[in-house]
């Protein structure tokens, strides 16, 4: 089976050509403890047996300087894709966007609204000044993907979603649902999502990991998602290296918590959902 990572982040050894710029001035610990280059990507996906990966912009170490997951894209066009970072409150954001994901550029987008290094959930993605942005990426057909947390600003991301219908919206860590408090509860409301058509989730360890501890109970928070998004709006992505693990280890989590996931459904998962988020990757397969 094809297995695609539409969610890994690679930082530079080589700081005076690539320096340090993280979002709100705090750099994340795993940019620092344990950086992973493109060159050992590569080697991590061919020991992992993966054929492409979705280099996302490691916002905490680089912030809207995309130059490095752009260089390695240009480098290694056969293994890469770049998801980089804009600013969609600037007065030209849906000019540089534009500008952003022309030939060779930028494949999608990331919005960094909450994580290790910015505390509290912001609201700002959803705010008017963002909508010539999200028009931009709509007309564009470029995926964004969201990192935030489903909470208060859930209704934030319902009114985007309703205004914008037809942008694609693809929530990191599926937005980080509280599986260990209540499986089935955290699988109603990630599954109420799917009302939006747009919108499609991100499966990684952050959810993995709960899932695998809490044993049978996780199908009372796979069942409702899966059956309420189909598995061709989910894709799977590592997190490395964010993740502490090493990548053979956490595509083997992921086939382990969706041994029980028909195999048609499975392919969607790991391979087909990303392809159809990011059209690179099926006209390079």
């Amino acid at each position: 089976m094809d297995i695609i990572d539409t969610h890994c982040h690679i930082i530079s050894d080589d700081t005076a050509r690539y320096p340090r710029a993280p979002l709100g001035g705090k750099q994340s610990g795993w940019a620092s403890t344990r950086p992973v280059t493109a060159a050992g990507m590569v080697a991590a996906m061919d020991e992992t047996g993966i054929s492409r990966s979705v280099l996302v912009q490691a916002t905490t170490a680089y912030g809207y300087d995309n130059s490095y997951v752009l260089n390695s894209q240009a480098q290694r066009p056969d293994r890469f894709i770049a998801v980089g970072t804009v600013d969609p409150l600037r007065p030209d954001a849906a000019d540089k966007l534009a500008a952003a994901v022309g030939d060779g550029g930028l494949s999608g987008v990331r919005l960094f609204t909450s994580g290790s290094t910015v505390p509290v959930q912001g609201e700002w993605f959803a705010a008017p000044e963002t909508y010539p942005f999200w028009e931009k990426a709509t007309d564009l057909g470029v995926t964004v993907c969201m990192q935030m947390r489903l909470g208060p600003a859930t209704a934030q991301l319902e009114e985007l979603l309703r205004r914008f219908p037809s942008v694609y919206v693809l929530l990191d860590h599926m937005g980080y649902p509280d599986v260990v408090a209540s499986p089935s509860a955290a699988g109603k409301e990630v599954a109420a999502l799917a009302q939006h058509p747009g919108l499609h989730l991100k499966l990684t360890h952050r959810t993995l990991e709960p899932l695998r501890d809490v044993g049978k109970e996780a199908a009372s928070f796979l069942d409702p998602v899966l059956t309420a998004f189909g598995a061709n709006r989910i894709a799977w992505g590592s997190n490395l290296p964010a993740a502490e693990q090493p990548l053979p280890e956490l595509l083997a989590l992921a086939q382990a918590v969706l041994s029980d996931v028909p195999q048609a459904d499975r392919e969607e998962i790991f391979a087909g959902t990303a392809r159809r988020l990011y059209p690179r990757l099926a006209a390079s397969a």
